[in-house]
């Protein structure tokens, strides 16, 4: 076969003739994972599955064998079956913390959120620092709640997050929308607010429905009162902006002009001299009016493809915002980027 050039012919014919004991099973285990690496997942699990079935197999071996085989499942899509094994391995009590990490991958990927909230409060037991996760996971039970128009449901999952991760923001943030639908717009400025205080990252996605929430209850001098208290302690361009837009209507284009102008210098961004242009057009014509459309034109062009969202573990990034990282699968660590081309 190797001569033919057929090496993976070669490859089972040499599995199927390597006797199996105590001296070559760290070879058939190298052989299974190298193939599970490169991609080969049929005949990664064929290995395992070979040496699973081999009766003089010690018990070590065979469990390995069988978190292997589990994990060889799982790469193939198989969730079911890798779902089985490691539930198994769970239950004998050996290879338990990793199965119980493979579990709660299983779990997030069918979206099970109350099995994956029951393996990650036993993952808790094991010493691991689960809080942010499970809170995270009380959240995605109150979206799901939310699309079936079950809100008590939802609220009540929202509130076991907050119990959970006091410094749960995203959970105030769905809390701030479902008070802001229904009217209640005083107690979804509550919601947001705290949300600021428990993650300021998130202003960026705060500032607009806490913006709303204000002129439906024509407060906006308190909004801005509130949000130039913000930009002292959390500069950000996105509060800028607001502010900007209140000063624009309330006082003019130059007054707006000036605010936006002095907190560029001091905090330089893209999308700050992107609103800057759009406030001069308003007041230009000529040439001077046709040289601006084409500066802004091009600014937005550039900011178009900027991403505005990074995740702070892997550097995953992106322009839209996933509370559980898809690259590095890490649940809050996907921000709103910052500086010069952030918001």
């Amino acid at each position: 076969y190797l001569i033919n050039e057929q090496p993976d012919k070669a490859v089972d014919v040499f599995i199927k003739l390597l006797e199996v004991d105590s001296d070559t099973v760290e070879t058939h285990l190298a052989l299974g994972s190298l193939f599970r690496r490169r991609g080969e997942v049929d005949r990664a699990i064929r290995v395992h599955q070979n040496l699973i079935a081999r009766p003089q197999l010690a018990k070590a071996h065979r469990l390995h064998e069988l978190s292997e085989l589990g994990q060889d499942y799982l790469r193939a899509g198989v969730l079911d079956r890798a779902e089985r094994l490691f539930l198994e391995l769970v239950e004998l009590g050996e290879e338990d913390q990793p199965s119980l990490h493979f579990l709660l991958h299983i779990y997030q990927q069918e979206k099970d959120w109350h099995k994956a909230i029951e393996i990650a409060e036993k993952l808790q037991g094991h010493g691991e620092a689960m809080s942010t996760t499970i809170a995270q996971y009380h959240c995605e039970l109150a979206e799901q709640m939310i699309s079936k128009n079950r809100t008590t449901d939802a609220l009540n999952d929202l509130k076991r997050a907050q119990a959970i991760d006091r410094a749960c923001a995203r959970a105030s943030m769905i809390r701030g929308r479902l008070e802001s639908e229904v009217g209640r717009y005083k107690e979804a400025i509550r919601c947001y607010k705290r949300g600021i205080t428990q993650d300021p990252d998130y202003i960026s996605e705060i500032v607009a429905p806490l913006a709303t929430c204000y002129q439906n209850l024509q407060e906006e001098d308190k909004l801005v009162v509130f949000l130039e208290e913000c930009l002292v302690k959390y500069p950000r361009i996105s509060l800028v902006l607001v502010i900007s837009d209140y000063l624009h209507r309330q006082h003019g284009e130059k007054v707006a002009i000036e605010f936006i102008a002095q907190q560029i210098q001091r905090q330089p961004s893209l999308r700050g001299l992107s609103h800057l242009v759009e406030l001069y057009l308003l007041n230009s014509s000529g040439d001077a009016q046709e040289k601006l459309l084409i500066l802004r034109n091009f600014m937005n062009k550039l900011l178009a493809d900027k991403p505005i969202y990074r995740c702070a573990h892997c550097g995953f990034s992106g322009r839209t915002l996933y509370w559980l990282c898809p690259s590095c699968h890490h649940w809050n660590t996907v921000k709103p980027i910052r500086g010069l081309e952030g918001s």
